[in-house]
């Protein structure tokens, strides 16, 4: 035991815990060492954010501001009709980590996505999602390090392993075991820890209890090995939303839009965004997009889809014969995507660019690159999106979106501009909301569980009044309440507040972050696992 551990807080980050997923494991006392912080301290249900997405998410939980401010919507950006995967340098806002480097405070920090590349701070840290598979640390060298220290250390899990729940379970280990070895090296009076495997193995096997409970036994066992270890002041637990089964319908938001009048197509060619054009060929062995030069097939498949033989009408045939899933799995995606019917988004008057983003762009003139929506007209265009979009009943008849509203009611900040113009909000996040064009407006959800508006938040410690409560925590109090257990005053610009467990100290203002414009991610493996957990259509 570290009798000497300089740990004052330490925050665990449970990507898509929530009441849902943690109840039966406490029922059974699956995980004792997270149950007992819920049950020796205070808790609740944390409200997520719109989008409540890992991507946009993590980056408002850990500055404490709503996407308007810290610039990341989604898991990608964009510049134009261009886009690419979000990373580090997309984050327009001081992380806690940075703030507490500015009151002299030390701080390790381990798995938090949307992290890479680096920026430099006092302490240590290793990227999370969305960074490469070998990506660059704080301080440079350290990956290398760590591995040295405690073996194979991956960002994402092994690919080719046979039992998908053993390779998650392993990564759960990777990050408990790199932690323990930076917090006895740097000394932190902060320590973030996230575990990504609790929301990707519900993209890929929810019905997979096993594996979601081997997950959890390990991270258990990390967890009690930490708090064995460095003995923290005060823990805090958080997820980024919630996690749950979609009961409803899938709806492809550009179909209706196209049948509305905004949207128009074309067959064949490179769409945006598709994972399809990643996924496969020689740009999974790193060829960067712009260097792929497209084969004989793909161009026959872009020259039957110009005259309507599209690879949805192909999928078409196949489903009738029964024949589409065998097909699927052995098609290379880049030949699917030359095929297939996309939206024109020069051409178009408004669209869904990304899934995740919630919401519909409208191809504004003097904002977009090709913008045919005059600026004198932007409002009654919108407002004919809302209307449209609000009058949306599902097949049996009910109303699919709870809020369809504009942007400024949900975002608010210097990045504003970047989000989307219209945002819509599925009720009670039962139904699939999908960018693809299908041919038809519905169908049975794309994955039979997805994110939910309700996370969790749970505090334990020394300066935490556990009588207090936590009131109704959202995911923008976390940063707040994490400065207050250390004394740090918060920033004033903060969209959250400390929570009524802590003692609020005084707020201050700090400076915005202003560092170097954003930078390519350019990695295509990165944009392949996220299309393989469904994030990129």
């Amino acid at each position: 035991m570290n009798d000497g551990s300089s740990l004052r807080t330490l925050l665990v980050g449970i990507d898509a815990a929530c009441d849902r997923v943690l109840a039966p494991l406490f029922e059974d006392d699956a995980v004792p060492t997270l149950e007992s912080i819920y049950r020796d301290g205070t808790s609740g249900s944390l409200e997520s954010q719109i989008p409540p997405w890992t991507a946009s998410a993590w980056p408002s939980l850990y500055t404490g501001m709503n996407p308007g401010k810290h610039g990341v919507f989604g898991f990608l950006s964009f510049d134009g009709y261009d886009w690419d995967v979000v990373n580090a340098t997309d984050v327009r806002e001081r992380t806690l980590w940075e703030l507490l480097d500015r009151h002299g405070i030390t701080s390790v920090v381990v798995n938090v996505p949307v992290t890479h590349p680096p920026r430099a701070f006092d302490g240590a840290l290793i990227p999370g999602y969305t960074a490469p598979e070998n990506p660059d640390c704080h301080p440079d060298g350290l990956l290398a390090d760590v591995r040295d220290a405690i073996g194979e250390y991956r960002v994402y899990p092994d690919e080719d392993a046979a039992d998908l729940g053993a390779a998650y379970s392993d990564c759960v280990r990777m990050r408990g075991e790199a932690f323990r070895y930076l917090a006895d090296r740097y000394d932190p009076e902060f320590g973030f820890l996230e575990f990504q495997a609790t929301d990707s193995i519900f993209h890929e096997e929810p019905e997979n209890e096993g594996a979601i409970r081997s997950i959890y036994r390990e991270l258990d066992s990390q967890l009690e090995a930490i708090l064995e270890e460095h003995e923290p002041d005060n823990v805090v637990v958080a997820s980024d939303h919630g996690m749950g089964p979609y009961g409803g319908t899938e709806f492809r938001v550009n179909e209706f839009l196209r049948d509305e009048g905004f949207v128009e197509i074309r067959r064949g060619g490179d769409g945006m965004p598709t994972w399809a054009t990643v996924r496969d060929g020689a740009l999974k062995d790193g060829v960067d997009a712009g260097e792929y030069e497209p084969g004989f097939g793909e161009r026959a498949m872009a020259g039957a889809a110009a005259v309507g033989l599209t690879s949805q009408r192909i999928a078409g045939v196949l489903e009738r014969l029964g024949l589409d899933g065998v097909v699927a799995k052995r098609a290379p995606s880049r030949l699917v995507s030359a095929g297939a019917t996309q939206v024109d988004f020069p051409a178009s008057a408004a669209y869904v660019r990304s899934r995740i983003e919630l919401g519909v762009r409208i191809n504004l003139e003097g904002r977009e690159p090709n913008g045919v929506v005059p600026a004198e007209e932007y409002e009654v265009v919108r407002t004919q999106l809302i209307d449209a979009l609000r009058s949306v009943t599902t097949p049996e008849g009910e109303p699919l979106f709870e809020s369809v509203r504009p942007r400024e009611e949900y975002f608010h900040g210097p990045e504003s501009e970047n989000a989307v113009d219209v945002v819509t909000v599925p009720t009670e996040f039962e139904h699939f909301l999908s960018a693809s064009l299908r041919g038809e407006r519905f169908g049975p959800p794309t994955e039979p569980w997805n994110h939910k508006l309700q996370g969790t938040f749970a505090a334990r410690g020394r300066d935490v009044d556990h009588a207090a409560g936590v009131g109704d925590p959202h995911l923008f109090d976390v940063a707040p309440t994490v400065l207050a257990t250390l004394g740090v005053p918060f920033d004033e610009r903060m969209d959250g507040r400390p929570l009524p467990c802590v003692d609020a100290p005084n707020s201050r203002s700090y400076p915005r972050f202003d560092g170097a414009s954003s930078v390519s991610t350019d990695d295509e493996a990165v944009e392949r696992r996220l299309a393989d957990l469904g994030y990129l259509e």
